[in-house]
């Protein structure tokens, strides 16, 4: 025994690091180790041999785990001293900088209008952005001889071959939310529908893809007049002052009577200005909801009356923060979007006291 603890601790103290420590451990306590093999033997042994060779080979492999154990803390220590001795850190450096990103002018509007909104009691609804043709067109009164239906104005999907089903689209307006909504929910009702549209047209103030909002509103006594003190108080909050609206007579194939609505403007130096001076803006269109259009959301016409409007999100964000060039939303620009974007704790909140 004497012989076999010398052998093992010397080896045990000579271990370079944790490998070699593991090798002496294997040959000493391992399966086949050499302590491990004398623990076999004790059951070839007479009782009193036994009684003599089995507590000290206990005690000898108790006093080599031990002093494995040792040795592969005082490596740890040995390996942690050498890594703080080659590694060093200054802990007064100022830190590395981050930029912070910013809200994206588009998230920050459509926030802003869903606020005003709702504190005109209107809900939010939202639809699919593939849209099947009768729910973008049909069910909105608009006939398969529009130009809206033309392929140079609107995305339609791929068909296979002798596919005869109707088209989906990509839908052209979030007009096709009010028709599920209506089909779903029926009347009395009062929704916005924000979201995605597409349409085939790309200039300083058209993208193939840019976002809407649309309204509606239904009831039994609903007039234009309620239409027109929605949309100029909605303005008036928007913009943080009074907005006047002007109503022109227009035809849209979803809303009759239809208008145009403009609001007040004055233009100085390239730039507009809002609620004041003798000019003024196109910014939406309007309109009683057609009665067809009812009809198809599965509301009696003859019972239930409303109105609805929809206007770009982006360009009532290029109004309201100076933005010129519509395309420049969808560039990717970090740098545009460091100048326009909003920080998380300094977005506008005008709404918030509406």
């Amino acid at each position: 025994m004497d012989d076999l603890r010398q052998k093992y601790l010397g080896a045990i103290a000579e271990a370079g690091d944790e490998g070699a420590l593991e090798s002496v451990r294997l040959a000493a306590l391992g399966k086949k180790g050499e302590i491990s093999l004398k623990m076999r033997e004790l059951g070839g042994m007479s009782p009193e041999e036994r009684q003599t060779a089995g507590p000290a080979l206990n005690a000898l492999k108790d006093e080599l785990t031990s002093a494995l154990a040792a040795k592969k803390a005082a490596l740890a220590d040995a390996a942690l001293n050498e890594r703080l001795a080659a590694e060093w850190l200054d802990v007064t450096l100022p830190g590395r900088t981050r930029r912070q990103g910013t809200i994206h002018p588009v998230s920050q509007v459509t926030e802003e209008v869903t606020a005003i909104f709702a504190d005109m009691g209107f809900a939010v609804a939202e639809g699919p952005q593939i849209e099947t043709d009768w729910y973008n067109f049909d069910a909105l009164n608009i006939p398969g001889h529009h130009p809206a239906r033309a392929e140079m104005d609107t995305f339609y999907m791929h068909r296979a071959e002798g596919d005869n089903r109707p088209p989906h689209v990509l839908r052209t307006h979030t007009s096709p939310v009010q028709i599920r909504y209506m089909e779903k929910h029926g009347a009395p009702c009062r929704i916005i529908a924000p979201g995605r549209v597409y349409r085939a047209d790309y200039d300083q103030t058209h993208t193939p893809m840019f976002h809407q909002v649309e309204g509606l509103a239904i009831d039994r006594d609903i007039s234009m007049a309620n239409l027109k003190w929605v949309l100029e108080e909605f303005f008036s909050a928007y913009f943080g002052t009074k907005v006047k609206t002007r109503f022109r007579a227009s035809h849209f194939p979803f809303t009759e009577p239809s208008a145009e609505v403009d609001i007040q403007c004055s233009w100085q130096d390239g730039t507009v200005k809002v609620g004041e001076g003798n000019d003024w803006l196109e910014v939406l269109g309007s309109g009683m909801v057609h009665p067809k259009v009812l009809r198809a959301g599965g509301i009696d016409p003859d019972q239930w009356q409303g109105f609805a409007f929809g206007m770009g999100i982006d360009r009532i964000a290029m109004l309201k923060y100076g933005i010129p060039d519509l395309r420049a939303f969808f560039d990717s620009d970090l740098r545009w979007l460091r100048h326009y974007g909003f920080r998380a704790l300094e977005v506008p909140s005008i709404h918030a006291g509406a």
